[in-house]
Parts: structure tokens; C-alpha cells; sequence
């Protein structure tokens, strides 16, 4: 079914190039990409910008008028699956990836495929949880996309020929890739999947120009490392800890901002006692030699795939009387986390959800209070764990943050699961969970629901909760109009306003929302890009709308002429 697409990119790309190549792009330079979106419209990075708000100052579309915004193009990719990525683009080209691997370059004004990339990969892949691809990173004339057999590609932004193509890791010893990469000056740092095979995870930084490596630091410590001690024996070696989101970047303080995954195997940690460093943690890193500066762990011996993968967001707040900047987390044990950027100091943290029961709260330090009738146990939990097994917000869900708000606005997931602990069976490239989940109230009687949170990240105080029939499984963006922009299960695209959660607009986009809204100004008039695409192994443990389309497909919206 996806051949014919590959065939029609790689003839297009041929097409196109000559033309392409005979008017060279502007750059991608250091430059704007530390500007962000705000000067001149574009989206050139996963988060619009370095500190990953997910906010763009456009504001052509707004409260007063977004029930008048209607679609100006669709892009039907006719591949099945989620769409999880965040759209960018450059100088009115529009980069949008859909599943196994696709990558698509299109006239942002009209939608037409300048060209198109298929990676054609083994039939033997470990991968968890679907083969949703999170997007791409620009960078000078190139454009960069891992892939789900752990490889990274850079393509020429003009004509999609493959300018090198690196091998992150074995695929066979249970890698993959899925996220977004980042790019920081002359490297592109991309982080690993596969925390679910007993595969050891790592951030790499590689050269733009040529794609060698430059570092890579392991999320995990080997034997006589600081942090090896919080693995019993030799654990460590499949310890898990992926780092498969896309990390941030704070140019002023030359400091990388990562975040890890669960240790391995998920629900059984009788063989790796300890608190298994550096899994469930915010890293700090440098970027020019990926040195470790400061760790802060969310979920110390995690036994409920509580993931710290969420995105991370970097913004100034008032702390007693003084700007202190701090890096922001809605975990996925449903926790909302403020650090202090320079050294990691815990500074605040609240609920974010609503069903929350796995801890009864937060040291001074930030360390949870576990609630020990929640731990996994070979008879079974008595009662439903939460969050559960999507956790309060997923990694692949990201939230945004207005500045002039000062408020993040989260999607959220309200939903429990049942568990049982088993003997896992550790063997590299093969899934190692240790455990199984059984039902979840999204199962039973569709009692897990979903909310879009706007909330202080300073006091935890929410202003404001929108509900959802079923979980909020994609991401939010907001904008200077006052709008935030998300979508629901049941295939409806959203506009609420910022300051109530009222719903100003929808439209029904035929598949479930998993995707990253963005925006963009192109000729003096703003546009709204929102994927589709349903599926996905987990979306069955928070409950399953009516809806059951299976196609991808990205739409951009505008106001009408």
C-alpha cells in the first residue's frame, strides 16, 4: 500500500530538483533558529523554539474570530497510522512526517508534495508501541529524521536527495529511534528508543556537515560510574532509560536539557534494587561534550512505566521576589515539576491530574511518597493504579506555554490500570516488561476520560480544566490570539480560548488527533497545521471512540480570503 507513495515522492523529488536547485534556499542559520518563531513566522524547531514553548505570537487568528477559520489544504498520505509529529517549516516550504518513516516536503501554500522520502526498513523492527516517526530538525540547507531501525538521515531541504546516513545503534539489540532531533550550532543531537528491550539508552550528538559522531552519553552508568551503585549487580546493562523526546536547549547558559525513560524490565524491579540512575530523570548536559552538570530524578526504582520522557519547557518565574530560570515538567506520574535550570534544585511540584493515587505526595526535595499498596505484586494490585498506563500526560503529547499567560496548558490523560508483576526474561532485542496490565477503567465501563489543563507551573494553582469525553492523546499549542489549539480522539480538531477553556471552534478531521498544532505566516496570512491519524497499541488502554479511521493525513487552516 505505501510502495506506490514511495514511487511518486522519488519521482516528484527527480521532477522538482533541477528547478529547486537552480533557486538555493535560504539557510537555516544558528541565528534563527535561536530566534525561534517569532520574527518572521516560521516553525523551524519541534518546539518553535529552544525553550520548547509550543507558543507563537501570530495573532491574525484569534478569540474573536477563530469560529470562522476553515481548512485551505489537506494532505492525504494514505498510510495507516498516528500522525505524532510537529509540521515545520522554512521559507514556504512545509516538512511533515507521517509513520514508518515518511517524510514529506510540500508547497506550504498549497499543499503540493515537492518531494518525498519512504525509508524502507527490516521486517524484523523492536519497536514498542506503534511506528509513529515525531518529526524532523532543520539546520543550514539539510533537513534530519531518525528513524525506527536507530539510523539518522540528512536530506538536502530542496530536493530530498540523502546528503549521509549514519547508523545511531543495532536495531537487532532492540534500538530504534522516534523523536524529533535537535540541532545545536554544527551538531544535531538525537536521543535512542527501545527502553522496552532491554537496550541501554543514550543521547548522541553528531556533525551537521557530515553525520560523524561527536559524543554520546549513556543514560544509564556502567560499572564504576557515579550512579552505577543504584543498579544491584550488572543490571545496568539492560537498563533501559531511552531518551526518545526531544530535548531543549538554553543558549544563554550553553546547557542541553534531556529526559529519560523507565528502566528495563518496566514492572518487575527485584533484580535491579536501587534507584536506578539515570532513568525517570531531567539530564543536564553539555552540549559541546555531553558532560553530565546535574540530574533530578522524578521517580526513583520505577515499577509503573512512569516515563520522565515528557517534554521539558525552559521559562523565567517570580520566586521570592526574584527571576529565577527553571525547567518546567508535567510528568507522566501525573506530577507537574519546576527546577531550578542552572543546578537542578527542586523548586516546585503539584498534581496535574486528577486520579492520582500511586503517591500520597512530594518531599521537600522532590522525591515521591510512595503509596506501597500500588507497587506491582505477583497476586495482582487490589485496586487500579493511577495514572495509568499512559501516565497523566505521555511523552508523545506535548503542551504549551504563553509567556504572557504565564500558564502551561497541558493534555491529559485521567485514567487507572491494573497490574501484575512477572518473571521477566532480560535478553538484548527482546521485550523485557516483567509484568502485564490487565484492565484499565478506559476498559471497563469508559470511566477514563480526558482534560486540556491550563495551570501556574509556579503554584500548581489550575485555572481552568476543558473535559473531554475520552483522553487527550495529542499535543496543544498556543498563540498571541489567545488561542490554544489541540484535538480530541474522536477526530475533532480544537480552538479554546486561553482564558476560560471554552471551545471557539472545531472541525472534524476524520481520524483521531495525535499530532503537534502548529502555526505559521506565509504572505501576510497565518495558518494552522494539524495532523491526523488513528492507531497506536496503548489508545486501548484509555478507551476507543466510535471513530476507527486509519489514514494520516496533515490539514492547514487559515481564515477565508
Amino acid at each position: 500500500m505505501r510502495k506506490p507513495l514511495r514511487v511518486v515522492g522519488l519521482v516528484l523529488a527527480t521532477l522538482l530538483a533541477s528547478n529547486l536547485a537552480a533557486e538555493p534556499l535560504p539557510e537555516v542559520t544558528p541565528a534563527r533558529l535561536n530566534a525561534g518563531n517569532a520574527p518572521a513566522g516560521d516553525w523551524l524547531s519541534y518546539g518553535g523554539n529552544y525553550a520548547n514553548w509550543r507558543y507563537s505570537p501570530l495573532q491574525q487568528i484569534n478569540r474573536d474570530n477563530a469560529s470562522k477559520i476553515v481548512p485551505v489544504w489537506t494532505l492525504q498520505t494514505g498510510i495507516p497510522g498516528q500522525v505524532a509529529g510537529s509540521p515545520l517549516i522554512a521559507d514556504g516550504t512545509l516538512y511533515f512526517t507521517a509513520a514508518h518513516n515518511n517524510l514529506y516536503a510540500l508547497d506550504a501554500r498549497t499543499g503540493a508534495i515537492r518531494w518525498h522520502y519512504e525509508h524502507q526498513m527490516p521486517s524484523d523492527l523492536r519497536i514498542c508501541c506503534g511506528p509513529a516517526n515525531r518529526g524532523v530538525a532543520l539546520a543550514g540547507n539539510r533537513v534530519f529524521m531518525a528513524t525506527l531501525d536507530a539510523r539518522l538521515i540528512a536530506f538536502d531541504r530542496a530536493n530530498g536527495h540523502v546528503l549521509w546516513n549514519v547508523a545511531m545503534a543495532d536495531y537487532q539489540a532492540g534500538y530504534s529511534a522516534s523523536g524529533a532531533p535537535l540541532v545545536v550550532r554544527d551538531m544535531v543531537v538525537v536521543g535512542s528508543a527501545g527502553g522496552e528491550f532491554a537496550s541501554r539508552g543514550f543521547i548522541d550528538a553528531y556533525n551537521t556537515a557530515d553525520g560523524k559522531r561527536r559524543w554520546r552519553r549513556y543514560t544509564v552508568p556502567a560499572a564504576g560510574e557515579t550512579g552505577a551503585e543504584t543498579w544491584r549487580g550488572d543490571s545496568w546493562k539492560a537498563g533501559g532509560a531511552p531518551a526518545w523526546v526531544t530535548g531543549i536547549y538554553d543558549p544563554t547558559r550553553n546547557l542541553l536539557y534531556w529526559s529519560t525513560g523507565n528502566p528495563s524490565p518496566l514492572f518487575n524491579g527485584d533484580a535491579r534494587s536501587g534507584d536506578n540512575l539515570y532513568s525517570d530523570s531531567v539530564l543536564a548536559l553539555d552540549p559541546d561534550t555531553g558532560a553530565l552538570r546535574w540530574h533530578f530524578q522524578t521517580t526513583p526504582h520505577d515499577v509503573w512505566d512512569y516515563d520522565a520522557t515528557n517534554n521539558l519547557v525552559l521559562l523565567d518565574v517570580q520566586l521570592a521576589g526574584k527571576t529565577v530560570r527553571a525547567v518546567a515538567q508535567a510528568n507522566r506520574n501525573g506530577y507537574l515539576y519546576l527546577l531550578e535550570a542552572s543546578t537542578g534544585a527542586f523548586l516546585r511540584g503539584a498534581p496535574y491530574v486528577e486520579k492520582l493515587n500511586w503517591s500520597s505526595g512530594l518531599t521537600e526535595k522532590g522525591r515521591p511518597i510512595v503509596n506501597p499498596q500500588f507497587m506491582p505484586s505477583a497476586a495482582g494490585l487490589k485496586d487500579f493504579v493511577c495514572p495509568g498506563a499512559l501516565g497523566g500526560n505521555n511523552g508523545s503529547f506535548s503542551y504549551a506555554y504563553n509567556p504572557t499567560t504565564r500558564r502551561l496548558y497541558i493534555p491529559v490523560i485521567e485514567s487507572c490500570m491494573s497490574l501484575t508483576k512477572e518473571s521477566p526474561e532480560v535478553r538484548s532485542g527482546a521485550a523485557s516488561f516483567g509484568g502485564s496490565i490487565g484492565d484499565t477503567d478506559g476498559t471497563a465501563g469508559h470511566a477514563a476520560y480526558g482534560q486540556l489543563t491550563a495551570i501556574d507551573p509556579v503554584t500548581g494553582t489550575v485555572q481552568w480544566r476543558y473535559r473531554d469525553p475520552y483522553p487527550l492523546v495529542g499535543g496543544a499549542l498556543a498563540t498571541g490570539g489567545g488561542l490554544i489549539f489541540t484535538g480530541n480522539q474522536q477526530g475533532f480538531a480544537l480552538a479554546l480560548d486561553d482564558r476560560t477553556g471554552r471551545v471557539l471552534w472545531q472541525y472534524q478531521m476524520g481520524a483521531g488527533m495525535r499530532s503537534q498544532p502548529m502555526t505559521f505566516r506565509l504572505d501576510n496570512r497565518q495558518y494552522v497545521a494539524i495532523g491526523s491519524g488513528s492507531g497506536g497499541p496503548l489508545v486501548a488502554y484509555v478507551g476507543q471512540p466510535p471513530l476507527r479511521g486509519q489514514g494520516s493525513a496533515l490539514t492547514v487552516f487559515a481564515l477565508p480570503r
